[in-house]
């Protein structure tokens, strides 16, 4: 059952002086409230007109704040229902992290399940670590899932030195802990992101429609001297994940 909204007028504190303009300081606030759980999924959002008034802005200042939050996937309009709060996805700030840490962050408890764990050579990977084209390396195939739902297919491969991860420690915890652990810090990453239709595979293990796509990231992870940790090539239901970037001139 929706919660009423007339019992969650949240507080919003607008900068007039600041830099930033009054919609995405808006958006950028009413996203916290998702992301902490003061808005939850199917809640109404707070008529367009009543926040304008509310908060003394412009109408056409909240419909650019709530067109952004539709455009990230935050909030759903829908004929004779109005605005509500989407199901809830991921959300990722760029900063490196895993989908491991994402999840335990927002609350949710992540489950792994390893589907391939084998020392192999493969030149791409290998060519990504800056490694000997038939190095034997850690190939990790991987199924992330939360609430039941199986939300990433991925595939990371690893240094020869590292072949003694168990899938038992996997199953357990994020990579990158495993990596801290045992010494390993990864500093910085060279990320790509894109769309695509899954492969038969993909669609299988993340349970996908015909016409849904998959986002896909590729990330090459180094630590503080430069040197590869890390090779990752994931596929995301695009449905429950978003990544939020900040950007500024330069």
């Amino acid at each position: 059952m929706l919660r009423d909204m007339s019992a969650l007028q949240l507080q919003v504190a607008l900068d007039r002086e600041s830099p930033v303009p009054l919609y995405h300081q808006l958006a950028r606030q009413m996203t916290d409230a998702i992301e902490d759980g003061r808005l939850q999924s199917g809640d109404p959002f707070e008529n367009e007109v009543a926040l304008a008034q509310r908060l003394g802005v412009s109408r056409p200042t909240v419909r650019r704040a709530i067109a952004q939050m539709v455009d990230q996937g935050l909030l759903v309009r829908r004929r004779g229902l109005g605005t509500t709060v989407a199901n809830r996805k991921i959300h990722r700030r760029a900063g490196l992290t895993s989908l491991f840490d994402d999840l335990e962050a927002e609350g949710r408890a992540p489950r792994t399940r390893v589907l391939e764990m084998e020392v192999r050579a493969d030149e791409r990977a290998a060519a990504a670590l800056d490694l000997p084209p038939g190095t034997g390396l850690l190939s990790i195939r991987r199924v992330r899932s939360a609430g039941g739902v199986p939300l990433a297919l991925m595939h990371n491969w690893l240094p020869p030195a590292h072949a003694d991860i168990t899938p038992e420690e996997l199953a357990e915890d994020g990579l990158y802990a495993l990596l801290r652990r045992r010494g390993v810090k990864p500093a910085v990453a060279r990320q790509s992101i894109g769309a695509r239709m899954p492969n038969p595979a993909e669609r299988r293990t993340l349970d996908l429609g015909g016409g849904q796509p998959v986002l896909t990231m590729t990330r090459m992870a180094f630590d503080a001297r430069g040197a590869a940790i890390e090779f990752g090539d994931h596929a995301y239901r695009a449905e429950d994940y978003t990544i939020d970037l900040m950007l500024d001139e330069r």
